[in-house]
């Protein structure tokens, strides 16, 4: 499984990085940044929050 961003509909609402801080990153000029597109299993449960959480639905998860 792979989580992905659109960076054209994420607002940088930072939602993601509070879940899953491991897996997404928001730079200094508010955009986001996936860090471990493929994350460890153990991640996933935070990651699939994230996307669900996600106030854009700007996050998606392939594969899965």
């Amino acid at each position: 499984m792979k989580v992905t961003v659109d960076s054209m509909v994420c607002e940088a609402n930072a939602v993601c990085t509070g879940l899953a801080p491991e897996v997404f990153e928001l730079d200094d000029d508010d955009h986001l940044h996936v860090l471990l597109p493929e994350p460890p299993p153990e991640a996933w449960d935070r990651v699939r929050h994230a996307v669900r959480s996600c106030p854009k639905a700007a996050l998606s998860i392939e594969g899965s």
